[in-house]
């Protein structure tokens, strides 16, 4: 995937400018690298954002020369979420670095379909080791082995490419299902009504009481 970018020499409020023109400021640095200033154009920097996300190398074309970099960084607005400013970063092809990989989960969980489990995702990203080249695009983790509750998937269960090292604990639980809520038993508040009833009936009772009393109490004949 290529990616032309121009010099640009004005900084700071010319960055509006650019904008308007359909082009979005940005920076290229990396280790022993000189930074420079380019921008790019809105379309064809969306396109290839597309395709190869934060962790794919593209070729970034700057004047005549080649460079091969990753896209470091992206600022939006947060009110149009439209793209304000992006970093590359170049790399070098022989050189390892670190970079976080998304994790993909596809397929449906048994234990969700057919036991009503809840599932939880822990993670969303995978942080590896590797040379530029071999970084994987996405990590996809199928959910058709949790068949039953309380299971889990775990970051051991991932396969990772050849020359790819994945820096992340192999014991993390990356996605898990858990039992079905249980419904909180809520008693009925009892009716108006039958507090009356209840309290007429005890009243009628006392009286009754205070009847058999009075008739204990009269003298024998």
């Amino acid at each position: 995937m290529e990616l032309v970018a121009q010099i640009r020499d004005k900084l700071g409020k010319a960055s509006k400018a650019l904008r308007e023109q359909g082009l979005i400021p940005a920076e290229l640095y990396g280790h022993g690298v000189k930074n420079l200033h380019l921008a790019v154009g809105v379309k064809e920097f969306k396109k290839v954002f597309k395709e190869a996300g934060e962790n794919t190398v593209i070729t970034l074309r700057v004047d005549k020369e080649t460079r091969p970099a990753l896209i470091h960084d992206v600022a939006r607005d947060r009110l149009h979420d439209d793209v304000t400013h992006v970093d590359f970063y170049e790399v070098r092809m022989d050189q390892k670095i670190t970079a976080h990989i998304p994790v993909e989960f596809v397929d449906e969980a048994p234990a969700v379909k057919n036991l009503g489990g809840i599932l939880n995702k822990t993670m969303t990203e995978i942080e590896v080791e590797a040379l530029p080249a071999d970084l994987p695009h996405r990590f996809t983790v199928s959910l058709s082995p949790l068949v039953e509750l309380n299971q889990s998937i775990y970051v051991k269960d991932l396969r990772p490419p050849k020359g790819v090292k994945i820096l992340v604990a192999p014991g993390t639980v990356m996605v898990t299902v858990t039992p079905p809520l249980k419904e909180e038993v809520v008693e009925k508040p009892a009716e108006v009504s039958e507090v009356k009833v209840e309290s007429e009936e005890k009243k009628i009772e006392r009286e009754k009481e205070k009847e058999k009393d009075k008739e204990k109490e009269k003298p024998a004949a």
